[in-house]
């Protein structure tokens, strides 16, 4: 697409979880006919989820990508136009708004909505990407319950592990902590929970450790892991070294909490705040234009925002919320518009 036939949009939405999505819904509804962009990750993270059964309306449960696409149907019905794109670079020196595309396209928008999320971090180890969605986990409050009496492994040492762990204690046989490290990063008060559950035998936890590679089958699910261990930490860089130990562990069930990166690089440039993480900052707090971001029509939603809860549902809320205060800002701008044309044009 050249820049003299560059297509322009009252709203684009970048990203196509259940945050995008929710958006694109009510956008469509509000008559912008949005853009949604799908992103890298078409659908987010819960296309990685087999069964989701903790999002409402869906007593028998329902999986991540039937959800996803039920909302991609529900959103196209309104109007919403859903194409594959990866937003590179976003200009918001002027109005309308510039986005430059991966495959060398350009869109204007009058207002953005940046639901582009975060990506779980993974350990690029063999069985990881096989096994994902069928055993290996992002989300203990996600599919924890699948794995019931199950023995669990989490991977991780802030307080993501510590808070998973302590969660899967409800419906594992046991659950084993590995951190690659001696110390932990997680606060005193996480420290002190997951320390009561190990007095308790509920937890195990394995310092010095890394998980290296994960066995079973999508048929089967998880069989077994292997672990490396070395007593100055970080065994997985120390295979060769006769003190590293490695073992095989009978488990059902891998959760990474790792941490997220936020999707967030094509913002670098522009005039919003980013955490020192790279989480987009909106202006919260109570009354309209929550969602509202450093940078006049540009939104934020889902988890490209929230770093805390991670749900789908508050995704969705969030992702409403963005939709309703963008509504509100082009309906301010095509009064101002009308206006600027007619200075004696009155309400």
């Amino acid at each position: 697409m050249t820049d003299n036939a560059m297509e322009h949009r009252r709203l684009v939405i970048i990203g196509s979880g259940i945050a995008g999505l929710t958006a694109a819904i009510y956008g469509a509804r509000g008559n912008h006919e949005p853009l949604v962009i799908e992103g890298t990750e078409p659908g987010g993270q819960l296309t990685l989820t087999t069964e989701v059964d903790n999002y409402p309306g869906f007593p028998e449960g329902i999986s991540g990508p039937e959800l996803i696409q039920r909302m991609k149907d529900q959103a196209a019905r309104f109007g919403a136009d859903i194409r594959h794109g990866v937003v590179e670079r976003l200009d918001d020196t002027e109005r309308p708004f510039r986005l430059e595309l991966a495959s060398g396209d350009h869109v204007t928008a009058d207002a953005i909505i940046a639901a582009s999320g975060a990506s779980a971090r993974t350990l690029g180890i063999p069985g990881e990407d096989q096994l994902m969605g069928y055993g290996v986990s992002t989300c203990a409050t996600c599919d924890g319950a699948f794995f019931r009496d199950e023995e669990m492994l989490v991977v991780g040492g802030g307080d993501a592990a510590m808070e998973e762990a302590n969660f899967l204690t409800r419906f594992a046989k046991k659950v084993t902590i590995v951190h690659r490290r001696e110390g932990f990063r997680a606060e005193a008060y996480w420290l002190d929970r997951i320390k009561e559950k190990e007095d308790a035998g509920e937890v195990e936890i394995l310092t010095n450790t890394e998980l290296i590679e994960i066995h079973g089958s999508e048929a089967e699910g998880i069989d077994h892991v292997t672990l490396a261990y070395h007593p100055e930490g970080h065994p997985s860089e120390r295979l060769d070294d006769s003190a590293t130990e490695i073992y095989d562990l009978d488990v059902g069930a891998v959760f990474l909490a790792i941490g997220h990166t936020p999707n967030t690089d094509y913002l670098t440039d522009t005039g919003v705040t980013l955490d020192d993480t790279g989480y987009l900052t909106v202006k919260g707090h109570g009354g309209a234009g929550q969602t509202e971001t450093d940078v006049e029509g540009l939104f934020g939603a889902g988890d490209v925002v929230d770093h805390h809860y991670q749900q789908a549902v508050t995704a969705g809320g969030l992702g409403c919320m963005a939709a309703m205060d963008a509504d509100e800002y082009l309906d301010n701008i095509q009064v101002d518009t009308t206006l600027a044309a007619d200075p004696s044009a009155t309400d």
